[in-house]
């Protein structure tokens, strides 16, 4: 694979299942060069005989949903440019019609159980910000003024001045509504009233807070949200499960009503049958701010008795913290869950009193599922495929669909499993790609951010770009990662740069010593984020690699705490608040050291670790004479790998290949391509 072939990546979002189970809806969506953006459209799948056929030709079309009577389907469409906006469509076909116009567009929704209604969330702006008023530009507006610690986040700005709030909408027949302006048109036609046809959406929730999760509860009578509305909010991460009538009131708080408040509820819905509760929560500890390696857990509780819930997962070993479909209804009075394990994603299937069963696991990343009418369908990713649709049956996959047949027609590299000891004899496990042509291959040791989070069996780009220059690419899960299961996520706390620099370390030695195709003379090293964070803390400890690269990396805890949007609770518990031991942990502290040359990349709107990391960083690196460079991308966030313009990440890989080929080159990449 190469840069230029970054259109070929096609995602795959949530599938949706018609209540019949004759077909999934999915959205796919791929970068797009010409666009500059990511575009998508809507493709019906069957689940018997015939081929997958797309359904829409919008710019951007996601997040489909069938109504639960199966007549309609309900998914998200925005614009070029445009925000994304609530539409509904008859499901045998025919024209959307838009049911928001959403100043900020929407961002979820969910259907009532009869199929009237849909709940939606959406960001509402102060008047007189983000372009509320014509003539009064982002350099205009009035002052923030700012009282608490959760006031931005990265890639979504200011939260305090536009709160996700939730709103319901009744849903037009669509045999007789006029058609429905698009969404985001400036201006009417003569004698029109504008956006008349949209229908009037009442406002559910009003709270100085982010409302999300919305999810209608079995009998239609309540919708059930997460929010942070208890005292103190602002001072920890807890966050709790509600519930409010679909004609508004006063929510009712579900969760943490017993005892002391520790958890952060990230989702909840009710079983098929209404007669139990779910929901997916962390434990933050009694300090409210543990979060540390907290594996996310899945909570039951009969209904009308929220505080009777009891896990249903065990919190050491199963973590739900990658649901990419939150929580699903499976039979009359279960949840589908999505688990993450030892770089894989594997689907669970789990009832009122627990008796956790695996649908689906294997060396494959879920990314999303749905079931109805006896029949499991999930989204997946392994390493052939960035994005597909099967059948979950007896255990096993049958795939629907062939999105990446191009992808692997450019150059597909297949990854080997493979587990090296530390220092210590610990087993790291992580995989090992090997680039065509006869080695000994120059080497790329990299290291994933987090440092909760895993490398695993999903199609990676950027491996698959790097192997594609030559390079026979490492990556690991180094203890501080997910998916071994909490003590391996926590063993860092307070501990950075101590045994996962030793787990990166031996996993790359007992490659080079197992593996004759790697060449033990040119490796470099590469992360970002935490992986920027281990990488700078490496070279300065180890002068073996031939050059480094920090992408967006946790330099200096200190600065950290008051720059970053999450700086005021990461920093300390993941490096401890006493002065010495921060800086025993700091890169930035023991930058002196650095003798590697290195080339620092960072986005300017990057919240979550700032653009003065690694100005400082590179600043420091420059007067101590090392050779290095610094990559600065506008406009982008700490997402730019994963979610910047198609046109940035394509440079991105560009830049680094040149790096790449100035100190390591390959034929592939020679000094001069």
């Amino acid at each position: 694979m190469k840069a230029e072939h970054l259109p070929l990546l096609k995602s795959v979002s949530a599938p949706a299942l018609h209540p019949d189970g004759s077909r999934v809806v999915v959205a796919v969506t791929r970068p797009d060069f010409a666009a500059d953006s990511y575009v998508g459209q809507l493709w019906e799948v069957p689940l018997e005989e015939g081929s997958p056929r797309r359904l829409t030709r919008g710019f951007r079309d996601t997040a489909p949903r069938f109504s639960p009577d199966g007549s309609m389907l309900a998914f998200l469409r925005a614009e070029a440019g445009g925000r994304p906006q609530l539409h509904v469509a008859d499901a045998r076909g025919g024209e959307p019609f838009a049911l928001t116009d959403q100043k900020l567009g929407v961002s979820e929704f969910d259907w009532s159980p009869d199929s009237t209604q849909l709940v939606f969330g959406s960001r509402v702006p102060e008047e007189g910000r983000y372009g509320t008023v014509d003539g009064v530009a982002p350099g205009a507006e009035d002052p923030r003024r700012i009282t608490g610690f959760k006031y931005r986040m990265n890639g979504a700005g200011y939260l305090t001045d536009k709160r996700a709030q939730l709103f319901v909408v009744d849903v037009p027949d669509l045999d007789h509504e006029p058609p429905v302006p698009p969404a985001g048109r400036a201006k009417k036609d003569a004698g029109e009233t504008p956006f008349s046809a949209v229908p009037q959406a009442r406002q559910l929730t009003k709270a100085d807070a982010d409302h999300t999760g919305a999810a209608f509860t079995a009998d239609g009578a309540r919708i059930l949200f997460t929010a942070s509305l208890h005292e103190g909010a602002d001072e920890d991460l807890i966050s709790d499960l509600y519930a409010v009538g679909v004609d508004g009131g006063e929510p009712e708080r579900l969760t943490n009503t017993v005892g002391n408040p520790r958890l952060s509820v990230a989702a909840g819905t009710t079983s098929a049958d209404g007669n139990w509760l779910y929901f997916l929560a962390q434990d933050v500890s009694a300090t409210g701010i543990d979060f540390v390696a907290r594996n996310t857990v899945l909570w039951g509780a009969p209904i009308g008795q929220p505080a009777a819930a009891e896990p249903l997962t065990d919190a050491e070993q199963i973590d739900l913290g990658e649901a990419g479909s939150g929580l699903v209804r499976y039979g009359s009075d279960g949840v589908l869950v999505q688990n993450r394990t030892r770089g894989a994603v594997e689907l669970l299937a789990v009832g009122p009193r627990g008796g956790t069963q695996r649908l689906l696991g294997g060396p494959l990343v879920v990314t999303g599922a749905d079931a109805a009418a006896g029949t499991v369908v999930v989204s997946y990713s392994d390493a052939r495929t960035a994005g597909d649709v099967g059948v979950v049956a007896d255990g096993a996959l049958r795939p629907l669909t062939d999105f990446s047949e191009e992808l692997r027609g450019a150059g597909v590299i297949e990854p080997q499993e493979v587990t090296y000891p530390s220092k210590d004899g610990y087993p790291v496990h992580g995989w090992l790609l090997v680039p065509e042509g006869e080695g000994p291959h120059p080497v790329l040791l990299n290291i994933h951010g987090g440092p909760f989070a895993q490398y695993g069996w999903g199609l990676f780009d950027e491996a698959q770009v790097y192997a594609g220059a030559g390079y026979a690419v490492l990556m690991c899960n180094p203890r501080g990662a997910a998916g071994y299961g909490q003590e391996h996520g926590r063993a860092i706390k307070e501990q950075m740069g101590t045994l996962d620099l030793d787990d990166v370390l031996g996993f790359l030695e007992g490659a080079l010593a197992a593996q004759p195709q790697l060449d033990a003379d040119r490796v470099g090293i590469m992360g970002g984020s935490y992986g920027g964070y281990l990488t700078a803390w490496t070279i300065a400890q180890d002068h073996r690699f031939t050059a480094a690269i920090v992408e967006r990396g946790y330099l200096d805890p200190l600065s950290f705490v008051g720059s970053s949007d999450i700086g005021w609770f990461f920093a300390e518990e993941y490096t401890g608040s006493d002065p010495d031991a921060v800086a025993a942990q700091s890169p930035m502290a023991q930058v002196g050291k650095v003798r590697t040359p290195t080339f620092v990349i960072h986005s300017e709107e990057d919240w979550r670790c700032p653009l003065e990391q690694a100005q400082r960083y590179y600043t420091a690196l420059k007067k101590q004479g090392v050779e290095t460079e610094l990559l600065v991308f506008p406009g982008e966030n700490h997402e730019l790998s994963r979610a910047g313009t198609p046109h940035h990440r394509k440079q991105r890989f560009e830049h680094i290949l040149q790096w790449w080929a100035s100190y390591l080159p390959t034929a592939a990449n020679g000094a001069e391509s």
